[in-house]
C-alpha cells in the first residue's frame, strides 16, 4: 500500500490549494515544500485576485494578510519621455468582497498552506523533491533529498513552478524553449505610508496597481508598480531572448525605468529592501504541457498557467484555481480506485468547465500580440504622439485636425495602415 493517498509537489498557491482540497475530500496527503516555509522563496511583486478564494476560504478578506486593497487601476503607455494613462478607480473594490489585494508572497503562501494543514494536510519544509518514482509507467511517489525520504502515493501533484523538473521528468514538456518564457525582475522600495498615500492619492489600506507597455524601450515586455502598506513593488517582465541579445542586465532595465519621468516622482526617496527575480511562462495556452499521466498531475506555474494578456496580468488566481481542480480530481480517483491517466481525466473537465483554461483557450493569442513590435513599440509611440499634438496649443497656427495628426504620427513612427488595421482587428478577435 501508499504511503499516502496524496502527494503535492510545491507549497506555493497551487499546491496548497490542491492539498486544501484532497485533505478535505478525506483523503490523505503530504505537502512538500523545499524552502523552510511555504513562501520563502518566492519572488512576487503584486496582486492576488480573490474571486477564486470564496468557495476555498470562506470570508478569507478577513484572514487574508495583505498590504492593500486595490481600488485603483492605471494602464500607463510610455516612451523615452512621455507616458498616456488611463485611470479609472473605483469605491467597490474597497470594501467587501473586494476585487484584489496587494500582497507579499511569503506571508499568503505560509496563510494559504495553513489553511491546508488545518484541513488534515502533513506540511514538510525544507525537503526537495528530486525525481518521480515509478512502476512501469505509472508514478508511484516521488524520491526526497533527506534520507530513506522516498514516499509513495496513488496520486502525484507537481505543482513545482515553471521549470517542473517533474512535469519535465514525466515528459509532459514539448514547448520549452527560451521564447516562450520572460524574465521577471522587481525591487521593492520603503517609502513611508503617508508618502506613499499623497503620491498616490489613496487613503487607509487603499492601493494602485500600474501596469505599463513600453516599459524597456528595445526589449519586449512591460512594467508594474504596486503599492504596498510601506513600500513599493517596480519591475519590469522581459522577453529572454531580446534581454540577453541587449547586452544589459536585469537590474540596469529598473534603473531606466525609474529613471523615467513619468516614474522617478514615484519613487523618489525610497530605499531599496530587496531584489529578486523569476522565470515567468509567457506563452501561456500554446505552451502548456500534458496536464495528465498515470498517477501524475500538473498544475499552476508548472503547467504554464500564467495569463500575460496585457489587459490581464494573473497568475495566483489561475494556481489556486488548476490546483483546486487537482486536488478534487485526485480525491476523487482515488476513491474510485483507478488513478491512471483515464482515471483522473475528471481534472481537465475541471478545468475546461471553469476560467483556467476558458481564459487561456480565449486568450491564446495574447500574449504574442502583445510582445509585437507594433504593439511595443510603434503603436505607443504612435498614441503618445497623437495625444501630444492634440493637447499641444499652437497659437497662431490653425489647429490641424485628428485625421491629418494620426496620418503625421502614423508615417512618423512608421505604422501603416493596414498593418494597423490587421493589428487591430487581431486584438478584437482575441478581446473581444
Amino acid at each position: 500500500m501508499p504511503d499516502v493517498d496524496v502527494i503535492v509537489v510545491g507549497a506555493g498557491p497551487a499546491g496548497a490549494a490542491a492539498a486544501l482540497e484532497a485533505a478535505r475530500a478525506g483523503r490523505s496527503v503530504v505537502l512538500i515544500e523545499r524552502g523552510p516555509f511555504p513562501g520563502s522563496k518566492n519572488m512576487y511583486g503584486g496582486v492576488v485576485y480573490g474571486r477564486i478564494l470564496d468557495d476555498l476560504v470562506p470570508q478569507w478578506w478577513e484572514q487574508m494578510p495583505i498590504q492593500r486593497w486595490v481600488t485603483r487601476r492605471q494602464t500607463m503607455i510610455l516612451t523615452d519621455d512621455q507616458a498616456l494613462t488611463v485611470d479609472y478607480r473605483t469605491e467597490n473594490w474597497g470594501r467587501p468582497p473586494y476585487n484584489g489585494a496587494t500582497t507579499f508572497r511569503p506571508d499568503f503562501d505560509a496563510w494559504f498552506a495553513e489553511r491546508a494543514v488545518d484541513a488534515g494536510a502533513n506540511l514538510i519544509n525544507s525537503t526537495t523533491v528530486t525525481g518521480l518514482l515509478r512502476d512501469g509507467n505509472r508514478v508511484v511517489g516521488v524520491r526526497t533529498d533527506r534520507p530513506d525520504g522516498d514516499l509513495t502515493a496513488h496520486v502525484v501533484i507537481a505543482c513545482d513552478g515553471v521549470n517542473s523538473f517533474l512535469a519535465k521528468e514525466a515528459g509532459l514538456y514539448h514547448h520549452d524553449g527560451a521564447e516562450n518564457y520572460t524574465l521577471g525582475v522587481k525591487e521593492t522600495i520603503a517609502l513611508p505610508r503617508d508618502v506613499i498615500d499623497e503620491r498616490f492619492n489613496v487613503r487607509g489600506d487603499h492601493g494602485v496597481d500600474i501596469e505599463m507597455l513600453g516599459a524597456s524601450p528595445d526589449v519586449p515586455g512591460g512594467g508594474f508598480l504596486y503599492t504596498n502598506a510601506e513600500s513599493l513593488a517596480v519591475g519590469l517582465v522581459l522577453s529572454l531572448p531580446a534581454l540577453a541579445a541587449s547586452g544589459l542586465r536585469p537590474e540596469e532595465r529598473i534603473a531606466q525605468l525609474k529613471a523615467h519621468p513619468a516614474i522617478a516622482p514615484l519613487v523618489e526617496g525610497g530605499e531599496v529592501k530587496e531584489y529578486s527575480a523569476h522565470v515567468i511562462p509567457e506563452a501561456g495556452f500554446d505552451m502548456m504541457p500534458e496536464l495528465i499521466a498515470d498517477g501524475l498531475l500538473v498544475a499552476g506555474d508548472a503547467a504554464a498557467m500564467c495569463l500575460a494578456a496585457g489587459i490581464w496580468l494573473e497568475g495566483v488566481n489561475f494556481a489556486i484555481g488548476s490546483g483546486a481542480a487537482a486536488g478534487r480530481a485526485a480525491a476523487v480517483a482515488v476513491r474510485h480506485g483507478d488513478t491512471s491517466a483515464t482515471g483522473l481525466e475528471g481534472y481537465r473537465a475541471r478545468l475546461e468547465s471553469s476560467f483556467v483554461l476558458a481564459d487561456h483557450r480565449k486568450l491564446r493569442d495574447a500574449p504574442h500580440l502583445v510582445m509585437s513590435d507594433l504593439a511595443q513599440q510603434r503603436l505607443p509611440a504612435l498614441a503618445c504622439g497623437v495625444v501630444e499634438q492634440l493637447f499641444t496649443v499652437g497659437n497662431p497656427v490653425p489647429k490641424p485636425g485628428l485625421r491629418r495628426i494620426v496620418r503625421g504620427e502614423m508615417k512618423r513612427n512608421g505604422v501603416k495602415l493596414r498593418d494597423a488595421a490587421a493589428q487591430g482587428w487581431r486584438a478584437l478577435r482575441t478581446f473581444g
